[in-house]
């Protein structure tokens, strides 16, 4: 029971946080959105700020999952694109609030969140990086640092996510008719993207 229990708040806090961030959230809003009391919830995890900071890791490694393995895969740089877009389009479509959350929490504290964070030093060691780098000195690739590139293929996605309210009500999407418009977007931005990227075909 204890185990379950634990689960229990840590799957709860973790729809709060998403929803109210570190600040709007109360340690009762967990207890309530667990059903369970308030002297539990504080005693499995002690404190909101533990708790949050095991939520925050969680939900990091969440957003960088697969990344680095497809970075060093042994297929070409377009394949790559490809599929980073692809994995970051299904992970918004499953948590379309991850991003948002991260993002506001790093902006309030960058110091305390971003302590432990090594992603950019693993991505500039990858098999991806080293392909970039030798395509631009080939020329056949357009001069763009890995720092510039992952961004535009992630945040092009993101973004959409993000604004999902918005496009539905200005575009009068159903929930299908935007999920639909989401896939075609995703395929804009491969498109775009690699005929960027590759100037030798």
């Amino acid at each position: 029971m204890n185990e379950k229990s634990e689960d229990k708040i840590r799957e709860a806090a973790k729809r709060v946080f998403l929803k109210k961030g570190f600040d709007g959230t109360t340690s009762r809003d967990i207890a309530r959105e667990a059903d369970m009391n308030i002297a539990l919830t504080n005693y499995y995890f002690r404190s909101k700020e533990k708790l949050f900071m095991e939520i925050f890791r969680d939900l990091m490694e969440l957003y960088s999952e697969n990344v680095l393995e497809i970075l060093n895969k042994p297929i070409d740089i377009k394949s790559k694109i490809s599929e980073i877009i692809e994995r970051n389009f299904q992970m918004m479509s499953k948590e379309p609030d991850l991003v948002m959350f991260i993002m506001n929490e790093i902006h309030k504290e960058p110091e305390r969140l971003l302590t432990n964070l090594t992603l950019y030093k693993q991505v500039k060691s990858t098999m991806f990086s080293k392909q970039l780098d030798e395509g631009i000195e080939a020329g056949k690739l357009r001069a763009i640092g890995v720092e510039s590139l992952l961004p535009l293929m992630t945040s092009c996605i993101e973004f959409i996510f993000m604004g999902k309210g918005m496009y539905k009500k200005i575009y009068k999407f159903s929930d299908e008719e935007f999920q639909q418009y989401a896939e075609r977007h995703k395929d804009h931005v491969k498109e775009m993207i690699c005929n960027y990227l590759i100037l030798e075909n």
